[in-house]
């Protein structure tokens, strides 16, 4: 299958997922149907990973983009599968039970994600995909550098704010406002300054 066929192949799949998902809401079957959908869509790009990212098969780059992409559909069947469980009423749903596994894939994306991100070869579907990222390698670098370097903290905060903090969901946002925040603030200031002469 050609780069630009798998493209198509994955931007179809994906599309389908959400419109199966949009047009019967709350269905069981949809749901395998958009599950199914995603991990085509998933298993496409993993299969072709090198020649989408333009990374040859020999960089050792790709096997860290092989682990996020495994990583990425371990979490996506996680949650297929807790959505499924609750669906059939297998397993019942309240409001601790959904905190805490909420918090717990939070804690799993920000820490395995973070520890990954500075090994991130230069691509751009996978990592932290901004205008400034994607346009230049330093840039992209400096990026998921930082992204590394916070998210231990961020994870050690969160944890710590999960029993204080009465708002679960505006303490959850927030982190993840500022695990994504900080590092686009500063490689966006990065950027403009290589780029465009910004004065300190």
């Amino acid at each position: 299958m050609s780069v630009r066929k798998s493209r198509w192949m994955i931007l179809a799949l994906s599309l389908l997922a959400v419109v199966l998902s949009v047009i019967w809401e709350g269905n069981l079957v949809t749901l395998l149907l958009s599950a199914a959908c995603l991990l085509g869509a998933v298993l496409i790009l993993y299969r072709h990973l090198g020649e989408l990212s333009g990374i040859s098969q020999d960089n050792p780059k790709i096997k860290t983009l092989r682990l996020v992409t495994v990583f990425d559909v371990l979490i996506l069947l996680l949650c297929i599968g807790a959505a499924m469980l609750a669906e059939a009423g297998i397993v019942g749903r309240n409001e601790t039970a959904d905190k805490y596994f909420a918090a717990a894939l939070i804690l799993a994306i920000i820490l395995f994600l973070g520890n990954l991100s500075p090994k991130l070869p230069f691509t751009r579907h996978t990592g932290l995909r901004l205008p400034w990222t994607v346009t230049d390698e330093e840039t992209w670098i400096v990026a998921h550098r930082i992204l590394g370097y916070i998210s231990l903290p961020l994870a050690l905060v969160y944890l710590a704010g999960i029993p204080a903090v009465s708002n679960f969901k505006a303490l959850s946002v927030t982190i993840i406002l500022l695990w994504i925040g900080i590092p686009s603030g500063l490689s966006l200031l990065f950027y403009l300054r290589k780029f465009q002469g910004v004065s300190r």
